[in-house]
């Protein structure tokens, strides 16, 4: 079992920033972080930011340029910064890996960032 606990959500104004972070614990042995995904209220969940093995990433449109993830393998430690911030990014963000010996994916219980004046 591989448990994770996203952190760094909150209220910030637009034109700010976050820094969120996914910690894995427990079975981590064979996990590879995936990615970031949100869901906003009344909407399906979607791919914010992609990181691959090599570490290459992607982004969803509404976000390039104004956030950045990364990982810390040694920490087993994904993050998201979030530069820019828009009302429209307001929504509930989960970090995903996937167990490669198990083929079993896993979620966190997300962190609520809210962009509001």
């Amino acid at each position: 079992q591989v448990q994770l606990v996203e952190s760094g959500g909150g209220l910030v104004q637009p034109g700010g920033s976050l820094r969120l972070s996914c910690a894995a614990s427990g079975s981590v042995g064979g996990i590879a972080f995936t990615g970031w995904y949100r869901q906003a209220p009344g909407k399906e969940r979607e791919l914010v930011a992609r990181i691959q093995s090599n570490g290459n990433t992607n982004y969803a449109d509404s976000v390039k340029g104004r956030f950045t993830i990364s990982r810390d393998n040694a920490k087993f430690t994904m993050y998201l910064q979030m530069n820019s911030l828009k009302p429209e990014d307001t929504a509930v963000y989960y970090c995903n890996v996937f167990d490669v010996p198990y083929r079993v994916n896993y979620w966190g219980k997300g962190t609520l960032v809210t962009v509001s004046s």
